[in-house]
């Protein structure tokens, strides 16, 4: 089989089941249980003779180098590489690799793992050298939330949506040791940084009070010596990985009194996961390896021996932590493994292809969108209902009006418009999110036969931006206008237009252009979508942009570490189009439908078709009451940011039941909301025709 995926492990890794550091056990583990393990093969060093942990494994023999070892070391991937052309390249705690291959302008998928504090790593210590390694690697990951919030240090923005946590993971353990002996474990560096000259002090306390107890310390640390004597007290040298695991399935209390702050704390994680009561220090990322009620706030030798001593003189309590450590692990291989390949086959999967296209005569004036060179054509409400309008048999003549704006050409527009309609001889007139024909045109083109008809999809309610200045546009010559059709519904507009003109306006989904069954997609690695529509007429964030929605969505990005999002628009992550929309949600299981303003009766925008059109499970809030038109097996309502995270962590490992929402959302969507249906309202309401379709809204 092909090899797609190349893995760089940090050269002095050390890749074997002697002497394994965290990266390699975790990868050893990932790499035996990942769907891609035949298709991936892992670069190190090692020495002559050593074997390596799995299979998989290719050696770059640097010992004999005259130059820089890492310079070696990341050309001799690199001239591999280009022999052959991997699709994802992995690279591991080593910025210098990762910045190497970026200016190779190389073709493959870039993934990093960062394993330590960035801000110590070389490559990675300076503020535009992690914004460099953002802005040009697919996926960067951290051990912790404390490591990615080193990363984030000092940036100008919080996160990015290709950053995100993966954590170190184990396997769960099937049986319980319900005959653990009195033993506390200390493993890893025996050195000051890991707190071993403050757990010497307190351990040899403890064996003199409880003569019942022993003690194992397995670890080495040539440039520290501490000499702990006591007959209970057994110490070892490193010791393979395996046997560490049985110890601390036989022990009954560990402890882990990092100074260092730990990137993350794989030890503390194993033993509490093998059911032992492990009692750590606050540093780092360490409270985030298991649910820890023992936390030394102060690193001392009395708070440590004041922590042993309480479950020694408590044998309930340390029985019932031991037991919900055992049984409820946070980080399980599992859920990692099948996260990280999903990640990887979506990046492997090609891109998605997208794109197709007598009665009523009608003249569409609206904004096409050539000014942005048809970027945005997935959203173009005026496309979709000419194409509607040419489904349902009408001729169509689509006038833009862009140019004339542009460059300030008002007379001639007017001019134009009069000239069309008497050579064309429209039976609708109908202007596309516009009101731009002065009252003399308007009164030269209307006849009994011509219908003037507006439609329009922004807010005219208070509470929604720009309000009253959209408002007052739409009203404006409203004697001459027959009908209106409004992406908010009637019932809650207030205007002078009289309100037998007003009518709904749903967002229309087209074929051609929601044509995406995300549902069918297996390698989902996000849970939730969001994308803000900032800059959406120059493809990127403006400037000291302002929008409320930001103070919901940092909300819930607060309120649950579990959630995978992936929301665009803040933080300088830039909003995605067409094409690049498309890629974006692909990536997701599920879609919030978030508008500005407050949340009124039907009122949405073409975000809603954009994601239900296209598969994707959506929320929306409940105050739109959508729930009207849509059941609770089509589309999901929220009431709030809480109602909303509750929701989201109920469904989000729940594909199958995620995949038919989101199936029978799209069908209905549609069913009651596909353009035909949408361009027939238009026309049979405009022109006082039968209706071809039931229209639910109304």
């Amino acid at each position: 089989m092909k090899k797609k995926i190349a893995i760089i492990l940090p050269y002095k890794e050390v890749y074997s089941n002697n002497n394994a550091g965290a990266a390699s056990i975790w990868l050893k583990d990932y790499n035996r249980l990942s769907s891609l393990s035949a298709e991936t093969i892992i670069y190190g060093n090692l020495v002559k003779g050593i074997k390596p942990i799995t299979n998989n494994f290719k050696n770059i023999n640097i010992s004999t180098t005259t130059f820089s070892k890492t310079k070696a070391y990341i050309n001799f991937f690199y001239k591999d590489y280009l022999k052959h052309k991997y699709e994802i390249i992995e690279i591991h705690n080593r910025p210098e690799y990762l910045n190497f291959l970026i200016k190779k302008n190389i073709k493959a998928k870039l993934l990093f793992f960062f394993h330590n504090n960035p801000q110590d790593i070389r490559g990675s210590k300076s503020i535009q050298e992690r914004i460099n390694i953002i802005n040009n690697t697919d996926k960067v990951f951290f051990v912790s939330n404390w490591t990615k919030k080193k990363f984030f240090e000092g940036l100008p923005y919080e996160t990015k949506s290709n950053c995100e946590i993966l954590y170190p993971s184990i396997k769960k353990n099937k049986t319980f040791n319900v005959k653990k002996k009195k033993q506390i474990i200390f493993t890893g560096k025996l050195n000051s940084s890991k707190g071993y000259d403050l757990f010497g002090k307190a351990i040899i306390k403890i064996l003199d009070k409880y003569d019942d107890w022993s003690a194992i310390v397995a670890g080495n640390e040539p440039r520290e010596k501490y000499d702990f004597n006591h007959k209970r007290l057994k110490i070892f040298p490193w010791l393979p990985h395996k046997k560490i695991l049985k110890i601390y399935q036989n022990s009954s209390i560990s402890v882990v009194p990092s100074r260092w702050e730990e990137p993350f704390g794989r030890t503390a994680m194993e033993s509490s996961a093998h059911g032992c009561a492990t009692i750590t220090s606050n540093r780092g990322g360490l409270t985030e390896t298991f649910n820890n009620d023992l936390v030394l706030n102060e690193l001392t030798v009395n708070s440590i021996y004041k922590n042993i001593e309480y479950l020694i003189k408590n044998p309930k309590k340390l029985k019932k932590i031991q037991l919900n450590n055992f049984k409820n692990p946070l980080h399980l291989l599992t859920d990692t493994t099948n996260y990280l390949d999903s990640v990887k086959l979506n990046l492997l999967e090609k891109t998605i292809n997208v794109l197709k296209s007598k009665g009523p005569r009608i003249l569409h004036i609206s904004n096409f969108n050539e000014k942005n060179n048809h970027r945005l054509f997935n959203i173009s409400i005026a496309s979709k209902l000419s194409n509607g309008f040419i489904r349902n048999n009408c001729d169509v003549i689509n006038f833009s009006y862009r140019n004339y704006l542009s460059n300030n050409l008002f007379p001639k527009l007017d001019k134009d418009i009069i000239e069309i309609s008497k050579n064309y001889k429209p039976d609708l007139i109908l202007l596309g999110h516009n009101n731009i024909l002065n009252k003399n045109t308007l009164e030269i083109i209307k006849d009994k036969k011509t219908k003037i008809g507006l439609w329009y999809e922004d807010h005219v309610v208070n509470y929604g931006p720009n309000w009253q200045n959209n408002l007052n546009l739409v009203e404006k010559n409203h004697e001459f206008i027959d009908k209106y059709f409004i992406t908010t519904h009637p019932s809650v507009i207030k205007t002078k237009i009289n309100k037998n003109k007003l009518n709904y306006l749903p967002i229309p989904v087209d074929p051609n252009i929601e044509n995406l069954k995300i549902y069918n997609n297996k390698h989902r690695y996000k849970d939730l979508f969001f994308a803000l529509s900032h800059g959406v007429n120059y493809g990127k964030l403006r400037n000291k942009s302002n929008d409320e929605r930001e103070i919901f969505l940092k909300k819930i990005l607060n309120l649950n570490n579990q959630i995978k999002f992936h929301i665009l628009g803040i933080n300088q992550d830039s909003p995605k189009w067409n094409f690049d929309f498309y890629k974006e949600i692909s990536y997701c299981k599920m879609a919030l439908n978030l508008s500005r303003g407050k949340p009124l009766k039907f009122a949405t925008s073409n975000r809603i078709a954009s994601y239900i059109g296209n598969g994707i499970l959506t929320f929306i809030d409940e105050k739109v009451q959508f729930q009207k038109l849509f059941n609770s097996d089509e589309l999901i309502t929220y009431n709030n940011e809480n109602d909303l995270i509750e929701k989201i962590l109920e469904l989000k490992d729940d594909l199958k039941r995620i995949n038919k929402i989101s199936k029978k959302g799209k069908d209905k969507y549609f069913k009651i909301f596909n353009n035909s249906i949408v361009a027939d309202s238009i026309t049979s309401v405009a022109l006082e025709t039968s209706p071809k379709y039931n229209y639910v809204w109304k």
